[in-house]
């Protein structure tokens, strides 16, 4: 069986289809793509949905609880100590509370597919749980009873800072060696092997969390599971940890990563905030993914990547939530841009000459944010999976607008949600603005976070 879906408008590659047929079939994947009405022509206009690629879901009840002043100098590691006592009261149920709310507000956002970095892993003690991957099921099955596509990654973490240092107390939840988080990684494959929307693979944590011995050993037996899951890691996020880096192994993070291992168009290196030029055009000759938030890197304090030198060189990106203290696509790309225009003091960065800027961030973050989740994503094209954001044409902000001159507008003109509607592989979880069910989660939440919040 094959349905039929006409809009107003469809972006199909770069063409602009108005009006527009997409046929999917019933496993979710576009046939075929057309200009011309249909039997019904529905109202909107069909984008690509967009991959986040990198999420850590618990992280949204934190959002706003993280912002009081310590008697000190705050920055990313004072924010971890924050981080780590509040990771300290979660239980299996708040996380899947927690992951389900957040998944709401990434459909109603216009996120169709989500990279989960996960390293929560055992009790408030640090002891597994009997079920060892508990926590890692209940952030999938808050995904699954929402409708967005996830790509789970187990977190290898087994130092507390380079050259193999012991973990501190707040991080003894997360710690795994490489065969136990390899015995999480090949449960979660095989409990989950017949569901599509549901892809593993592995996030070795940083180069400060995972001893060489342990990243070659799990990516070798990764390999031998499948050899084409997609491997995130966390990469040069602060200049401490560069620092730190090169009093260790005498390189810098990222060129101790390319120099170490086959980097290649699986990979995602999430942040690589300090990179210097040669790392910017080693990393972008590899095809890896530069995994950008934005906004967790401006509310961390982080610094701001080399995307002008980066785009240059032909290197590919995509956009993640990570600490979920902004759900929006239309943000993460906006700060992205703007971050670059504050220290060049020049305006469309990241547009090709004579281009559209929402339209060169919109497609290059939804087609590599796709391929860093190992997902046939990321455009409206025959062969690809039906992942669709229909945007609401009748919205002000959108008025007058055509072609390119759209994204413009979605990612430039203003902070109102213009996603109406949301597929994801044929199905529709978000219809005019609603997720089934969302009443009953958001209440969940709110129960939550009144005893968490105490």
């Amino acid at each position: 069986m094959t349905a039929e879906h006409c809009f107003e408008t469809v972006l199909s590659g770069e063409r602009w289809l108005a009006p527009g047929r997409i046929t999917v079939d019933d496993h979710g994947t576009i046939t075929a793509v057309s200009a011309g009405e249909g039997a019904t022509v529905l109202p909107g206009i069909a984008i690509p949905g967009m991959a986040n690629l990198h999420s850590h879901a618990f992280q949204r009840a934190m959002a706003g609880l993280a912002e009081r002043a310590g008697l000190g100098e705050d920055s990313f590691w004072t924010w971890r100590e924050v981080m780590y006592d509040f990771v300290g009261r979660l239980t299996p149920d708040d996380v899947e509370a927690i992951a389900a709310q957040l998944t709401v507000e990434m459909l109603k956002a216009g996120y169709t597919a989500v990279g989960e970095f996960h390293y929560l892993h055992h009790d408030r003690d640090g002891t597994p749980y009997g079920d060892l991957p508990e926590m890692a099921e209940r952030v999938v099955a808050a995904a699954r009873r929402v409708g967005i596509a996830i790509t789970l990654l187990p977190v290898l973490y087994d130092s507390g800072g380079f050259g193999g240092m012991p973990p501190a107390p707040g991080q003894r939840r997360f710690v795994n060696d490489a065969d136990r988080l390899l015995r999480i990684i090949e449960t979660m494959r095989t409990r989950h092997r017949d569901d599509p929307e549901i892809r593993v693979g592995l996030a070795p944590h940083s180069l400060r969390a995972a001893s060489p011995g342990a990243l070659a050993a799990a990516i070798a037996e990764l390999d031998a599971m499948d050899a084409a899951a997609p491997i995130h890691i966390h990469i040069a996020e602060q200049t401490r940890e560069v620092a730190d880096c090169l009093a260790w192994s005498g390189k810098r993070p990222v060129a101790w990563l390319l120099d170490a291992l086959p980097i290649g168009p699986r990979w995602c290196l999430v942040h690589a905030t300090h990179i210097d030029e040669a790392e910017t055009r080693a990393l972008a000759a590899t095809g890896a993914v530069a995994g950008l938030c934005p906004t967790t890197e401006a509310n961390l304090g982080d610094g701001i990547f080399p995307l002008e030198a980066y785009l240059a060189a032909g290197g590919a990106f995509g956009i993640g939530s990570d600490s979920q203290v902004s759900i929006s696509p239309v943000e993460e790309l906006r700060w992205l841009e703007y971050g670059q225009r504050l220290t060049t003091r020049r305006r469309t960065i990241a547009a090709p000459p004579g281009g559209s800027t929402g339209a060169r961030l919109y497609h290059a973050s939804a087609e590599a944010g796709a391929r860093a989740l190992a997902r046939k994503a990321g455009a409206i094209a025959p062969g690809m999976r039906a992942d669709i954001v229909v945007l609401d044409a009748t919205h002000p902000l959108l008025a007058g607008k055509t072609n390119d001159a759209i994204l413009d507008a979605y990612l430039f003109a203003g902070n109102a949600n213009l996603v109406r509607d949301v597929m994801v592989a044929g199905h529709w979880p978000v219809r005019d603005g609603h997720v089934p069910g969302e009443e009953a989660i958001a209440a969940d939440f709110k129960r939550t976070m009144a005893r968490l919040t105490v």
